[in-house]
């Protein structure tokens, strides 16, 4: 049930980031944070609430429509 929805492109100072955007609606058991990052569930009108990456600011918009 893993989907592609879009990607983010974003210029640092020293690369250039293309990430892909995947969507999962169904999965069984727990999700695991990574490279020491925290988790947590909120309602999509809050996703701008939080600290993000450059790179990730773009994608709140489109994951508030689509959630």
């Amino acid at each position: 049930c893993l989907a592609p929805l879009t990607f983010a492109s974003h210029v640092y100072d020293d690369f250039h980031l293309l990430m892909p955007l995947y969507v999962c609606r169904v999965w069984k058991g727990e999700i695991t944070p990574r490279e020491g990052q925290q988790l947590k569930w909120v309602r999509p009108v809050r996703l701008g609430d939080y600290d993000m990456p450059p790179a990730d600011v773009p994608l709140v918009a489109m994951l508030r429509d689509l959630l």
